[in-house]
């Protein structure tokens, strides 16, 4: 599990294929309590795990359907990356409740200046749209944020400079690509109010 709070950032070195699957690389710099072999880190919002690390290269293994589920197929050497390492249980619980497994993906469609602040607004599809709400919680290549204002396509973030400055954002573009992660407990309020009624109209459809 992890907050959406960004430790550090990284660069891709290398996304090859592997069998099935993909081998990324990351470089970045070394962390102050050294990296252990098979534990989760969150790389741009997806949960991976680590499997080889030398201090400045990270390792790992990456199946196909993540790849291609995900931003990560359209990140390219030298794109920056958003890097958080899971989280223990005696850490402040700063952010929101993040699992690494992500919804969809989103487009960025507008980047706005408001005093130091940057406002964006994020296009996706209904099924995550039906997961978003004002003033709610989101997670966007892994940084928890804030939804401000939402459509019925599409839902506005404000990021503070020091967000802005020590995470990829600073180098986003309209049209970029960005995994997207809804709110954990909100997923769950849905499926035990949502679903039983849906049972519910089946039998009776004058509750509808």
């Amino acid at each position: 599990m992890f907050t959406g709070l960004i430790e550090k950032t990284g660069r891709l070195a290398r996304l090859v294929p592997r069998g099935n699957g993909y081998t990324l690389e990351i470089e970045h710099e070394p962390w102050q309590d050294s990296l252990s072999r098979g534990e989760s880190i969150s790389v741009n919002g997806v949960c991976l795990t680590l499997t080889e690390s030398s201090g400045s290269l990270s390792q790992f293994d990456v199946l196909a359907e993540t790849i291609a589920k995900t931003s990560l197929n359209r990140k390219r050497s030298g794109s920056i990356m958003n890097l958080e390492r899971a989280l223990r249980a005696s850490d402040r619980m700063g952010g929101h409740i993040v699992t690494g497994h992500i919804d969809g993906i989103g487009t960025l469609k507008d980047i706005q200046k408001t005093g130091s602040d940057h406002i964006i607004t994020i296009s996706c599809d209904e099924q995550i749209m039906d997961g978003i709400v004002k003033k709610g919680s989101i997670a966007l290549d892994g940084i928890s944020l804030t939804i401000t204002e939402a459509t019925s396509s599409t839902f506005s973030v404000h990021i503070i400079p020091t967000t802005w400055e020590s995470t990829s954002f600073s180098k986003s573009q309209t049209g970029d690509q960005v995994n997207v992660e809804t709110d954990l407990i909100g997923k769950y309020v849905k499926k035990y109010c949502v679903k039983p009624r849906e049972e519910a109209t089946r039998f009776n459809p004058a509750l509808l």
